[in-house]
């Protein structure tokens, strides 16, 4: 895509937003993964804008994701919310994927909290566990390839902290005066729509990873690319080990599972805005 006529849309996604929420100065942009778009429900004298409002805006098509922007009061703080990204495997391109980190950014944004639902390769993890993000390995394509979008960040941005160490620790704190246990795990983003096989699951457990997704890098990548401190967290709603004869990944069992999480995410998530 040419970069002058992305940046257009991403002032045109901008300024529509901007026209909707008034003169509110949004400070935290939060990404809500399958099956946990009920924590936007908590969030206080909120406006919701449909995905298909926004100029430039793709459509949310996953399971569990609803497609709105909600931009309201979460733990003291304005904050912008997607119930529902977009994904590669969705046929997106990358532009797309990641415009609503771009848009944020631009609105004003000084925090990034993504979230998302992952199979677990680590054998430590149950269904229910969350798992803070402290690192990931990227099997997507870059959403920085391309001509460098100078205004937002360097060429060759610096990914030795992708998450920040400070988010990750009052995270910890939070969860230990909550007392709600949290892992802390490396992501792997691969393209999906399948589900891993067995030997996949293997693979990716021996080169490092603890959980599995179809999302999340791409836009930490590009929130890092304008030096936006990032903090990840994931819900695990599959384990990807000791497979039975009757094993079988599911969707809406996803979706369930991360449902089931929710509240404790919740907590976690609003109580760290509150922090901030």
């Amino acid at each position: 895509m040419d970069p002058k006529e992305y940046l257009k849309k991403i002032e045109e996604a901008s300024n529509f937003i901007k026209s909707k929420i008034g003169d509110r100065e949004v400070k935290v942009g939060v990404v809500l993964g399958s099956g946990l778009g009920r924590l936007g429900d908590s969030i206080a004298n909120s406006i919701s804008i449909p995905y298909s409002e926004i100029p430039h805006f793709a459509l949310s098509t996953a399971i569990g994701h609803k497609g709105v922007l909600i931009v309201g009061e979460l733990g003291g703080k304005t904050v912008m919310a997607m119930q529902g990204r977009f994904h590669y495997y969705e046929g997106w391109g990358m532009e797309q994927v990641t415009l609503p980190i771009r848009v944020m950014r631009s609105i004003g944004i000084s925090t990034l909290i993504v979230s998302n639902a992952a199979g677990g390769v680590n054998p430590q993890y149950r269904v229910g566990d969350l798992m803070v993000i402290e690192d990931h390995i990227n099997l997507m394509p870059n959403p920085l390839v391309g001509k460098n979008l100078d205004d937002f960040g360097p060429r060759f941005p610096d990914m030795t902290r992708p998450y920040d160490k400070k988010l990750i620790a009052k995270a910890l704190d939070i969860a230990a005066k909550l007392d709600i246990e949290l892992h802390q795990g490396v992501y792997l983003a691969s393209t999906g729509p399948t589900y891993e096989t067995p030997a996949e699951y293997r693979f990716f457990r021996t080169i490092g990873a603890d959980a599995v997704g179809m999302s999340t890098v791409p836009e930490v990548i590009v929130a890092r690319h304008s030096s936006i401190p990032t903090f990840g967290v994931s819900v695990i709603t599959n384990e990807g080990f000791n497979f039975s004869e009757s094993f079988v990944n599911d969707g809406d069992d996803v979706v369930k599972a991360a449902n089931q999480a929710s509240k404790k995410l919740e907590k976690i998530v609003t109580e760290l805005i509150a922090s901030l």
